[in-house]
């Protein structure tokens, strides 16, 4: 049996790394601070998760337009989203 394995590579590690970082320290928020639903830019009432979900799944396409429609390097692709990130995080 031939089994494929995903090669981990150092900025795929990272990536993942991050991710996991990212929501244990939600989940640390979230313990010592619940949240409440508030309504911001975005044109569903959310919570710092739904938020935290929806800036990720809104970066992961910004990443693969930039790659698909844009000969130009990925970094600045990353910019936006880190930008659009916090826009999502503080007022969405």
């Amino acid at each position: 049996m031939n089994l494929e394995w995903m090669a981990w590579t150092l900025p795929t590690a990272v990536f993942f790394s991050f991710i996991v970082l990212m929501l244990i320290g939600m989940t640390i928020w979230e313990i010592k601070s619940p949240t409440v639903n508030r309504k911001g830019f975005l044109p569903i009432s959310t919570t710092r998760g739904d938020r935290l979900f929806i800036g990720l799944l809104s970066s992961a396409y910004i990443h693969l337009l930039w790659v698909g429609l844009t000969e130009i390097t990925i970094w600045f692709a990353l910019v936006i989203s880190i930008i659009w990130m916090f826009l999502v995080m503080r007022w969405g």
